[in-house]
């Protein structure tokens, strides 16, 4: 599973220090509950009969591919170039597409097998016959099956164009002719350790359906607002009043931050969608109240967590992209930055990569450089020699639930018609266990989620009477996803490779259906546009008691809730050359309420969007003229506002002198609000937000939804502080006291003084934010804690201290709900691209090209990527060729 840290087991609380401190709070169940697979104690057998030392040196160094020399390569119609330079980024050199993508193939599986192999299993629901006998393993392959992406990618790959076809299988060849001669112990060392506990086989070949089952893994870590819909119902149940809920939930206006576009430039007509719902939760009927739908709701949000995290989720979910016009740039061309802030594991989530066409024309039409996902041929994010392109989550709404009337494997459709359900048995297999059969059952909207993870909970569900009696059935959960039908996205990835003009680009959106995300791009003929792609529904206003904007789970019972369709990609929201000379999409909402084709309500607040625009504008309002530099140093802006909207609040605050205010003043000294990895402000600062949140929200909502610090926590609170007599500051379990908004910020001072008296030290000038906040990267599988610790610690990169924190341009989350203050997610790679001299422009990943622990290169971009610094990003032939350290020639 993905090594963050929000993802670790759920561990008892413990009781308070004696000196006075509050008792840590358990671990919050929101995040993904698929723990770091455990390989059982016969590890330790390995580490009997094999000194560790004697591991790494030859068991670690086995799989390591060769660099240099010559090697047949089964299928290739002629000799491929890998070129690689000091970080070991291979760039290929190939006569036509298919070897090209054969070549990539071929050295992802030397570089990344393991991974790709991992990836497979997580995606085809059989995750289990990787790992062995694991409940985890089991549940998240019973949920992933329940969704069937495999057998979506199956559907997807009938209907892609036949060049794409070609390409994944060209790379599906390209990784069995490296497999076809090793065995698993010779392509990565977890199949060693693995071997020990459970039985290793000869990989399966790769098939391009692998490829096209990683991509429905991408879209649902990124897929938007399914939280929020399910905290709505899921604190409706707790709170009873939709005015409550919907003031969890503000308005993207509220905040003043500007959206991605405005409508005057984007090309797009107001209120094309006529489903634009009120800012505030409507009425919601008598069902929100039941006592069985909480129920469903909650076995629905604990399916869904039981998925890996392959991506990203929660607050570590999001990305910084802007692009700057010539006319304000040192070089008079554009200059492009993009950081996608994505769960942190070993290896990272990128691997770097060229792909050059000796000769570029219509038979072999790429020359392109970036960022690929090992398992899947071509560029997601990078550039061309004509264009370049970053991408952020767009956050728009493309998942809803629907609360379903079941009764004996039929679901109510109208006042009294009940429909059979499509159903099917999957068979899990379990490597030293018994097979586990699953029925999958799915309505018009599709799978039913609520009862996936226990076939007893299963029949009870079914089975058991309701509040309103059985004549109506009992409340399930269905999932609706516009991923769960097949779509051309893979297509889309090859035509933003080839793409030359923002036409193109556009063209190529179109066809990027799931996840929906932010493109940004600038061409070396001096354009600069975004353009918002996506396959987005389309949801009928419906007048009534219940939202029928996909904000809260809705009746599946009644069709006028179900989607119409979706929108036409021509009425997307784009812009070429806005007036402003430049564009900034970090997940901030795309246009107002209101203007074009309804996206969304929920989106990430806009704090980090605006504080990018703020740097812009201020150093073109001095008459700078911007560099790749500026760009590389926007990335790493450490400015809090939450400590801007906070501090002024917090100093006011009366506190005794002394001890109890020790930490008040450090904020009196903290001029910069800049969470810098080495400040003492900032350490106190996060402790107090983290429990200002504990003390305002904890007492009243279910443990799923406890606040984790993100942009909408702001927001909230931003509302909440004109209101000292706000029901949420109340703590509902002082049954005999009424608190204040003052009574709340007073003991939020105190306790993260004493909390960091415990932590830290009792002299707050020995404080520093970077001690609390650090990056624990973790290996997918044999990271964890429950690892014996010598292979754990050959498999992790070191802990390192960073700064930032969420809301912040250099956004390194963390989790406020779990009491760590550790980075659950953040900038996964860092880009800065020149469109004046594409070989100035600049790369860094979060650890390495290779994810062979062994490897010079497994994390050897880490403390370059903590510094801030990047590496030369060469693409003309004769740049690579000047950084070239190994160069291996694939042959037929």
């Amino acid at each position: 599973m993905s090594a963050t840290t929000s993802a670790e087991p759920i561990e008892p609380a413990e009781t308070a220090s004696p000196d006075g401190a509050r008792p840590a709070k358990p671990r919050r169940t929101r995040t993904s509950r698929v723990r770091q697979f455990l390989v059982g104690t016969a590890v330790v057998v390995v580490l009997a009969l094999v000194a560790v030392t004697t591991f790494g040196w030859f068991t670690g160094r086995r799989p390591l591919p060769e660099y240099s020399g010559e090697v047949q390569v089964e299928g290739l119609s002629s000799d491929v170039r890998v070129s690689r330079d000091a970080q070991g980024v291979p760039q290929i050199y190939a006569d036509s597409a298919e070897d090209l993508f054969r070549a990539q193939g071929y050295v992802h599986a030397q570089d990344r097998f393991f991974e790709m192999d991992y990836r497979r299993h997580v995606t085809a629901g059989r995750l289990a016959e990787l790992v062995g006998n694991n409940p985890d393993a089991i549940q998240a392959d019973m949920v992933t099956r329940t969704f069937g992406w495999r057998h979506v990618a199956e559907e997807e790959f009938n209907i892609l164009d036949d060049e794409t076809r070609q390409y994944l299988q060209a790379y599906a060849d390209g990784v069995n002719a490296y497999l076809a001669d090793r065995s698993p112990a010779e392509t990565a060392v977890e199949y060693t350790v693995l071997d020990v506990s459970v039985e290793v086989n000869e990989p399966e070949k790769w098939d391009p359906i692998d490829s096209l089952a990683w991509l429905k893994a991408m879209a649902w870590d990124l897929r938007n607002n399914y939280n929020e819909e399910l905290d709505r119902g899921l604190a409706y149940s707790t709170l009873g009043d939709a005015s409550r809920v919907a003031e969890l939930f503000p308005a993207y206006s509220n905040t003043g931050n500007a959206t991605v576009l405005d409508p005057a430039e984007a090309g797009v007509p107001a209120a094309t969608q006529q489903t634009q719902a009120t800012q505030t939760a409507s009425g919601t009927g008598d069902m929100y109240e039941s006592p069985d739908l909480a129920k469903a709701l909650d076995s629905a949000q604990r399916a869904l967590d039981a998925v890996p995290v392959q991506i990203a989720r929660g607050e570590s979910t999001g990305s910084n992209s802007w692009a700057v016009s010539g006319q304000y740039t040192e070089s008079g061309k554009p200059l492009l930055a993009n950081d996608p802030h994505l769960a942190l594991a070993a290896p990272g989530i990128w691997t770097q990569v060229g792909l050059h066409c000796n000769e570029v024309g219509p038979e072999c039409p790429f020359d392109v450089s970036g960022f690929s996902f090992s398992g899947f041929p071509g560029v997601i994010i990078g550039h061309n020699a004509d264009i370049a392109w970053g991408m952020t989550n767009m956050g728009a709404d493309v998942t809803d639930f629907f609360i379903e009337r079941v009764r004996n494997d039929t679901y109510l459709r109208g006042a009294d018609e009940w429909v059979p359900m499509e159903k099917e048995t999957e068979v899990i297999r379990v490597d030293g266990g018994s097979p586990v059969d699953l029925e999958v059952r799915r309505t018009v909207h599709g799978p039913i989620i609520s009862s996936v993870m226990d076939e007893g909970e299963m029949d009870a569900v079914r089975n058991s009477p309701t509040e309103t009696g059985t004549e109506l059935g009992q409340y399930e959960i269905s999932l609706q996803w516009t991923a769960l039908q097949p779509g051309h996205t893979a297509d889309a990835v090859f035509a933003m490779n080839r793409a030359k003009t923002p036409a193109d680009m556009k063209a190529a959106a179109a066809k990027f259906e799931v996840p929906a995300q932010n493109i940004v791009f600038a061409t070396t003929d001096g354009h600069i546009g975004y353009q918002a792609p996506g396959k987005i529904p389309v949801r009928a206003s419906v007048p009534g008691a219940v939202e029928s904007d996909g904000t809260w789970p809705r009746p599946g019972w009644d069709a006028r809730y179900d989607w119409t369709g979706y929108v036409d990609p021509a009425q997307m929201p784009g812009v070429v050359d806005p007036k402003e000379g430049f564009i900034v999409a970090a997940n901030q909402a795309v246009l107002p309420g209101g203007s074009g084709p309804f996206l969304s309500r929920d989106w990430d607040y806009g704090y980090r969007s605006e504080r990018i625009r703020t740097l812009l504008s201020d150093r073109i309002a001095e008459g700078r003229k911007l560099t790749a530099a500026d760009m590389s140093d926007i990335q790493m802006d450490e400015w809090s506002v939450f400590a801007e909207t906070l501090v002024p609040v917090l100093l006011a605050v009366d506190l005794d002198a002394g001890y109890d205010s020790d930490g008040q003043a450090l904020l009196a000294d903290w001029d910069d609000y800049s969470m810098d990895s080495d400040s003492a402000a900032a350490a106190y600062f996060a402790a107090v937000w983290r429990n200002l949140l504990e003390t305002t929200f904890n007492d009243e909502l279910p443990q799923s939804m406890w606040p984790d610090g993100g942009s909408r926590w702001l927001a909230v609170i931003q509302g909440m502080l004109d209101n000292p007599n706000d029901a949420f500051w109340d703590d509902k379990s002082t049954v005999a006291v009424v608190e204040s908004r003052d009574q709340v910020l007073t003991e939020a001072l105190v306790s993260a003084r004493q909390d960091l008296t415990v932590e830290l030290g009792k002299d707050t000038s020995d404080w520093e934010w970077g001690t609390l906040h650090q990056l624990k990267l973790k290996h997918l599988v044999l990271g964890g804690d429950g690892i014996p610790a010598p292979i754990a610690a050959y498999m992790n990169p070191a802990p390192v201290k960073v700064g930032g924190g969420p809301s912040i341009v250099n956004a390194t989350a963390w989790d406020a709900a779990s009491g760590s203050f550790d980075v659950t997610g953040g900038p996964s790679m860092r880009m800065v691209v020149d469109l004046a001299d594409l070989d100035a422009s600049t790369w860094v990943v979060v650890t390495g090209a290779s994810a062979h622990p062994a490897s010079e290169h497994y994390d050897d971009q880490l403390d370059a990527w903590v510094k801030g610094e990047t590496f030369p990003w060469p693409f003309s032939t004769e740049a690579v060729d000047g950084a070239q350290e190994d160069e291996l020639i694939l042959t037929p």
